[in-house]
């Protein structure tokens, strides 16, 4: 184990490099993509005119495609390798998925444009431009290899999900990390809104600010340790919280919260770290390195208030004469 640590701690720092590089070239290949002439219509023939226009641009994309896919397969074969040290009976193949997953993808997406930037070279120059000679240059391999890259697609999308939920249960992940992970794989295989991976870079980079140890919740322990640490559930979290609040009222044990002595006791209390009137530890209410409690003076007694005598019953003899009449 405490190689294991000493080969991470030696790598981490070039891992989080690769995680980086991975995320925005995945992004900046995506970029690259969108740039450039497109075919308004999904046409067969106007569609190779388009490409033989474009060629340098999807060559050029699928270049740094490939090398943000090699970079994703070592972020993901680096995690699958930590997670496996701290949870032995995980099963080795695991390790191949990705990088077979990474290998495959990068070679289909370039084979596929340089395929198609030849056939399409040669049906602008060649040929009458007719429908029935694009079809026959767009068969063969240029039918193979999609479903290859849809293959190779779906292997890596399962990588991305050992990886993610395999580091998540030993604790080298977050919770939050872990399920992002696994969503990025999934839009693998089902892209959902924009053509660019946005899911899949900001993963990539977050990886990147955990492999250099600025995370800002600090690094799972599991880094640190070298053992499985897994994540309490919410159940488990439940239980912790019902356990820790069971103090009571006038206790005098750990943590009371009125009126006890005891460590951490939040009010008139005399123990360590007492909050109000305290003489410990942090005591609001006592001098700073004081023992003893500032005894707290007696507010002055108020005054009774004097009360008024009701006022007089109106009768027949104090009223009036004039008002007697009125009332007449």
């Amino acid at each position: 184990m405490d190689e294991q640590l000493i080969y991470e701690a030696r790598v981490r720092m070039r891992q989080a490099i690769l995680a980086g590089l991975a995320g925005v070239l995945l992004v900046a290949a995506a970029a690259v993509q969108l740039s450039g002439p497109h075919a308004s219509v999904n046409e067969l023939t106007l569609g190779l005119i388009t490409v033989h226009k474009r060629f340098p641009i999807d060559l050029i994309g699928s270049a740094i495609n490939a090398a943000g896919l090699l970079a994703v397969g070592g972020t993901l074969v680096f995690l699958l390798i930590a997670a496996r040290a701290r949870k032995p009976q995980m099963p080795p193949f695991f390790k191949p998925i990705a990088i077979v997953g990474a290998l495959l993808n990068a070679a289909t997406g370039v084979a596929y444009a340089a395929v198609i930037a030849v056939q399409a070279n040669q049906f602008v120059t060649h040929g009458s431009q007719t429908y029935d000679q694009a079809k026959h240059l767009t068969g063969g391999v240029l039918t193979v290899l999609p479903l290859l890259g849809e293959l190779a697609a779906l292997v890596l999308a399962i990588g991305f999900v050992l990886a993610a939920l395999n580091a998540m249960q030993v604790g080298l992940l977050t919770r939050f990390m872990g399920y992002l992970g696994i969503f990025a794989g999934v839009l693998v295989i089902f892209p959902v809104g924009a053509p660019v991976p946005v899911v899949q870079g900001f993963w990539l980079l977050a990886l990147a600010y955990l492999f250099s140890g600025r995370w800002p919740t600090g690094v799972p322990p599991s880094w640190r340790s070298g053992r499985a640490e897994p994540w309490p559930s919410s159940q488990a979290l439940r239980q912790q919280q019902v356990a820790g609040g069971g103090g009571g009222r006038g206790g005098g044990g750990l943590g009371a919260s009125r009126g006890g002595g005891g460590l951490g006791a939040s009010r008139s209390g005399g123990g360590l770290g007492a909050s109000r009137g305290g003489g410990g530890f942090g005591g609001l209410g006592g001098l700073v390195g004081g023992w003893g409690a500032r005894q707290a003076k007696p507010l002055p007694t108020p005054a009774p208030e004097a009360v008024s005598a009701p006022p007089p019953r109106s009768t027949r003899s104090n009223t009036p004469k004039r008002k007697r009449k009125r009332r007449h």
